[in-house]
Protein backbone atom coordinates (compact mmCIF):
# COMPACT_ATOMS: atom_id res chain seq x y z
CA UNK A 1 0.00 0.00 0.00
CA UNK A 2 3.09 2.36 1.02
CA UNK A 3 4.44 1.56 -2.45
CA UNK A 4 1.02 2.66 -4.26
CA UNK A 5 0.98 5.60 -2.94
CA UNK A 6 4.46 6.60 -3.19
CA UNK A 7 4.09 5.47 -7.03
CA UNK A 8 0.59 7.81 -6.97
CA UNK A 9 2.54 10.85 -5.67
CA UNK A 10 5.13 10.94 -7.95
CA UNK A 11 2.86 10.49 -11.06
CA UNK A 12 0.89 13.69 -9.50
CA UNK A 13 4.28 15.42 -8.99
CA UNK A 14 4.60 14.31 -12.73
CA UNK A 15 1.54 16.17 -13.89
CA UNK A 16 2.13 19.23 -11.69
CA UNK A 17 5.31 19.73 -13.39
CA UNK A 18 4.27 18.81 -17.10
CA UNK A 19 1.14 21.73 -16.33
CA UNK A 20 3.53 24.61 -15.09
CA UNK A 21 5.90 23.72 -18.11
CA UNK A 22 3.30 24.05 -20.62
CA UNK A 23 1.98 27.14 -19.55
CA UNK A 24 5.66 28.49 -18.39
CA UNK A 25 5.06 30.91 -21.94
CA UNK A 26 2.35 32.53 -20.24
CA UNK A 27 3.53 36.37 -19.71
CA UNK A 28 4.58 39.65 -21.01
CA UNK A 29 7.67 39.47 -23.50
CA UNK A 30 9.71 41.99 -25.14
CA UNK A 31 10.61 41.31 -28.99
CA UNK A 32 13.90 41.20 -30.29
CA UNK A 33 14.20 44.93 -31.41
CA UNK A 34 12.43 46.10 -28.11
CA UNK A 35 9.59 47.99 -29.84
CA UNK A 36 6.59 46.21 -28.83
CA UNK A 37 5.31 43.85 -25.78
CA UNK A 38 3.47 40.99 -26.37
CA UNK A 39 1.03 39.06 -23.60
CA UNK A 40 0.97 35.24 -24.44
CA UNK A 41 -2.04 33.58 -22.64
CA UNK A 42 -4.07 30.55 -22.96
CA UNK A 43 -7.73 30.09 -24.66
CA UNK A 44 -8.64 26.98 -23.89
CA UNK A 45 -5.45 24.65 -24.65
CA UNK A 46 -3.87 26.97 -27.33
CA UNK A 47 -1.75 30.14 -26.65
CA UNK A 48 -2.48 33.73 -28.14
CA UNK A 49 0.00 36.94 -28.13
CA UNK A 50 -0.90 40.54 -28.18
CA UNK A 51 1.17 43.40 -28.73
CA UNK A 52 0.44 45.66 -24.86
CA UNK A 53 3.03 48.31 -25.55
CA UNK A 54 4.87 49.87 -28.18
CA UNK A 55 7.84 51.80 -27.85
CA UNK A 56 6.35 54.20 -30.53
CA UNK A 57 2.94 53.61 -30.76
CA UNK A 58 2.21 56.96 -32.17
CA UNK A 59 3.61 57.92 -36.07
CA UNK A 60 6.13 61.24 -36.73
CA UNK A 61 2.49 63.25 -37.54
CA UNK A 62 1.11 61.85 -33.59
CA UNK A 63 -1.30 60.11 -35.27
CA UNK A 64 -2.23 56.38 -33.73
CA UNK A 65 -0.22 53.96 -35.55
CA UNK A 66 -2.51 51.35 -37.29
CA UNK A 67 -2.23 47.99 -39.62
CA UNK A 68 -1.56 49.89 -42.67
CA UNK A 69 0.55 47.13 -44.54
CA UNK A 70 -2.43 44.61 -44.23
CA UNK A 71 -3.40 42.82 -47.04
CA UNK A 72 -7.39 43.36 -45.84
CA UNK A 73 -8.55 46.59 -46.30
CA UNK A 74 -10.79 46.30 -43.91
CA UNK A 75 -8.66 45.74 -41.62
CA UNK A 76 -5.79 48.27 -41.91
CA UNK A 77 -7.52 51.17 -39.75
CA UNK A 78 -7.16 48.76 -36.67
CA UNK A 79 -4.69 49.71 -33.90
CA UNK A 80 -1.55 48.13 -33.84
CA UNK A 81 -1.61 48.68 -29.63
CA UNK A 82 -3.54 45.58 -29.37
CA UNK A 83 -3.32 43.44 -32.11
CA UNK A 84 -3.38 39.85 -31.32
CA UNK A 85 0.03 38.52 -33.47
CA UNK A 86 0.18 34.79 -31.89
CA UNK A 87 -2.18 32.67 -32.86
CA UNK A 88 -3.29 28.77 -32.12
CA UNK A 89 -0.36 27.84 -30.74
CA UNK A 90 -0.05 24.43 -29.10
CA UNK A 91 1.74 22.91 -26.58
CA UNK A 92 3.94 19.42 -27.58
CA UNK A 93 7.09 17.84 -26.54
CA UNK A 94 8.43 21.06 -24.75
CA UNK A 95 7.41 23.43 -27.92
CA UNK A 96 4.92 25.55 -28.90
CA UNK A 97 3.92 24.57 -32.61
CA UNK A 98 1.56 24.84 -35.41
CA UNK A 99 1.06 28.42 -34.59
CA UNK A 100 0.69 31.24 -36.71
CA UNK A 101 2.68 35.18 -36.16
CA UNK A 102 1.62 38.22 -37.99
CA UNK A 103 4.44 40.72 -38.71
CA UNK A 104 2.63 44.18 -38.97
CA UNK A 105 5.93 45.97 -40.33
CA UNK A 106 5.07 43.62 -43.72
CA UNK A 107 1.47 42.68 -43.17
CA UNK A 108 2.27 39.13 -43.68
CA UNK A 109 1.37 35.61 -41.68
CA UNK A 110 3.65 32.96 -41.29
CA UNK A 111 3.81 29.29 -39.67
CA UNK A 112 5.48 29.63 -36.14
CA UNK A 113 6.76 27.54 -33.64
CA UNK A 114 7.84 28.73 -30.09
CA UNK A 115 10.82 27.29 -27.43
CA UNK A 116 11.65 28.51 -24.21
CA UNK A 117 15.49 28.49 -22.85
CA UNK A 118 15.51 28.87 -19.42
CA UNK A 119 12.11 30.49 -17.77
CA UNK A 120 12.76 34.09 -19.21
CA UNK A 121 14.02 33.59 -23.16
CA UNK A 122 11.95 32.56 -26.26
CA UNK A 123 12.54 31.37 -29.02
CA UNK A 124 10.54 32.06 -32.22
CA UNK A 125 10.99 30.67 -35.61
CA UNK A 126 8.30 32.07 -38.41
CA UNK A 127 8.70 30.30 -41.87
CA UNK A 128 6.91 29.68 -44.92
CA UNK A 129 6.14 26.06 -46.12
CA UNK A 130 9.18 24.20 -44.01
CA UNK A 131 10.96 25.83 -40.55
CA UNK A 132 14.15 25.37 -42.54
CA UNK A 133 13.51 28.08 -44.73
CA UNK A 134 12.36 31.50 -42.07
CA UNK A 135 13.52 33.68 -39.76
CA UNK A 136 14.73 33.39 -35.40
CA UNK A 137 14.42 35.96 -32.95
CA UNK A 138 14.66 35.98 -29.18
CA UNK A 139 12.17 37.45 -27.12
CA UNK A 140 13.12 38.40 -23.55
CA UNK A 141 10.29 37.78 -20.78
CA UNK A 142 9.44 41.80 -19.12
CA UNK A 143 10.41 42.12 -16.01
Amino acid sequence: MKKLSFILLLTAISFAGLAQNKDAIIGKWINSSGEAHVDITKKGEKYYGKIVWLKEPKDEKGTVKTDVKNPEKSLQSRPILGLEILKDFVYEDGKWTDGKIYDPKSGKTYSCNMSMKGNDVLNMRGYIGISLIGRSETWKRVK
